[in-house]
Formats: C-alpha cells, sequence, structure tokens
C-alpha cells in the first residue's frame, strides 16, 4: 500500500457545521458553505494545500466542511472552530470510487492495528477527513478528481 505520514498544523477553520442531510445543492449546508469558500482567492503566500477538509462527525451524525482561515479571511458569518492539529496518515483515490476507497480504507486501519509505531486518534473534531487534491482546472478538462483522505493517527505511549 502507498501511504503517507503527515502532520497538519494548528488552526482556525470556518465551519458548515453539522449536515445531517449530506446536502451539496446550492441551497444545502453544504453547497452553501462550498459556494462560500471557493469564492475566496488566497494570496500566494497562503495557498497551500489542503486548506478545505470534509468529514463524517461521528458524535453529531453528519458531515462537516471545514476551511482553514489566515488571520485577514472573513470567516463568511460561519462559525469559527479551533482545530488543534496532528499526525495523518494519507492515501489518495480517484473521487467517487469508493470500492477502491472502502479496499484502502480497511489496509490503513490493518497496517495501523498491527503498528509497533502508531495507534488511531479519533476523537471530537478529530475524524477521518478528505479534501479533493486536483486543481480545478484539471478536473475540468480531465472529467475527474483525485480525492485524498486523512486517517488521525498518533504515537503509541504518548
Amino acid at each position: 500500500m502507498e501511504f503517507r505520514v503527515i502532520s497538519l498544523p494548528a488552526f482556525k477553520a470556518a465551519s458548515s457545521g453539522v449536515d445531517k442531510n449530506f446536502d451539496f445543492s446550492p441551497s444545502g449546508v453544504l453547497g452553501k458553505f462550498d459556494m462560500y469558500f471557493s469564492s475566496i482567492v488566497p494570496s500566494d503566500r497562503d495557498s497551500f494545500l489542503p486548506r478545505d477538509f470534509l468529514f463524517y462527525d461521528e458524535e453529531k451524525q453528519g458531515m462537516v466542511w471545514w476551511w482553514a482561515l489566515t488571520e485577514d479571511m472573513d470567516n463568511g458569518g460561519y462559525e469559527v472552530v479551533e482545530f488543534d492539529g496532528g499526525y495523518y496518515l494519507t492515501y489518495a483515490y480517484k473521487d467517487g470510487d469508493e470500492e477502491v476507497n472502502k479496499k484502502l480504507y480497511e489496509e490503513v486501519l490493518n497496517y495501523i492495528e498491527e503498528s509497533e509505531v502508531f495507534e488511531l486518534d479519533i476523537r471530537p473534531n478529530h475524524y477521518a477527513m478528505g479534501h479533493i487534491i486536483t486543481p480545478a482546472e484539471i478536473i475540468k478538462v480531465q472529467g475527474w478528481a483525485q480525492m485524498e483522505t486523512f486517517i488521525p493517527i498518533k504515537l503509541k505511549n504518548k
């Protein structure tokens, strides 16, 4: 399996809030949030990837979308949350290919379970997340996107 281990820094993020309907339509919670952050053009200094994270909040049983803010970005009237950062094991697949996603997710969980170094680090606001890593212009030309999944991990005995 091909994956990488990364560290995400702590950051403040605008939050869509929980959407139990998984509504990405223009009038839905997630659709409106997508329009909000898609209209933001970060400065070159702040154009790092990823900046948006989509995840399923296990406690509240719904989808949540975050946009990492800088000091000078408008939160669009959305709630601002604090993310404490952490280690993540990541893998990529063609967005929408849930068969491949499921296979890779199971491989990752097996790897972590058998690891002498890592263990899962799932807790409130610290769940598995996804982010489209393909630039919009490329998606438009090729007709599909690549999704990167982030699985929260921590070092054992820490």
